[in-house]
């Protein structure tokens, strides 16, 4: 467990903040990336999705589902990438700069994630899992899905630098790591000039990582 001190709006205490994923986990890599863009210092600890290491009991009690990522923030323990988004935000961004506060701002954020965790993980994510780390099946009917996805994003995207507000959101952080990673599904965005505009702007938010490499 990583233990650091944390400055936030002239507010110094003691963090204790670990993630649990595993490096090519797109739902892993948007919560490493809002906790670099948010500057939490965290430690990350690997959870072998090769050796089934998410099905061990010990892992179960944690996620249910056996899935990552998981978070664990002194006594509270996160399950699900997009609850952990949202808690950190409700936690640790006091200005409402990437989870609004008002209502119907919100409402449109949670589209977008929502968004994010049928079309794009049902389309994009399913293919990526056949093309990329060969799971046993036929990337067809999910690639049909995720262009169909890419193209609403397209339209969306050609009319917005941001999928929900005026500026960057939880819905941009949630959204980026599939579309980025695509092509790993058999995909392009050769023809989608609007979505590739957006994937630079989302990855040039200051702090905004890297993808880990995984080999």
């Amino acid at each position: 467990m990583l233990w650091a001190i944390g400055q936030f709006y002239g507010t110094t205490f003691i963090m204790t903040i670990t993630l649990y994923g595993f490096p090519a986990s797109a739902n892993t890599h948007r919560v490493r990336a809002f906790l670099s863009i948010l500057g939490l210092p965290f430690e990350e600890r690997l959870v072998n999705l090769v050796t089934g290491e998410q099905r061990l009991p010990e892992f179960l009690k944690l996620s249910p589902a056996g899935q990552v990522p998981i978070l664990m923030d002194e006594s509270a323990t996160v399950f699900d990438s997009h609850a952990i988004l949202i808690y950190l935000a409700e936690k640790y961004d006091a200005k409402g700069t990437w989870w609004p506060k008002a209502a119907i701002a919100r409402a449109e954020v949670l589209s977008w994630m929502f968004f994010d965790a049928n079309e794009l993980h049902n389309g994009i994510g399913w293919s990526r899992n056949h093309v990329a780390f060969r799971v046993p099946g036929d990337p067809v009917p999910f690639q049909q899905r995720g262009r169909s996805a890419l193209k609403t994003l397209e339209a969306r995207l050609g009319a917005h630098p941001w999928l929900a507000l005026d500026q960057p959101t939880l819905a941009d952080v949630t959204c980026v790591p599939l579309v980025a990673l695509c092509h790993e599904a058999g995909l392009s965005l050769e023809h989608l000039p609007a979505v590739r505009g957006w994937v630079e702007r989302v990855q040039g938010v200051p702090r905004f990582p890297t993808m880990p490499s995984y080999g």
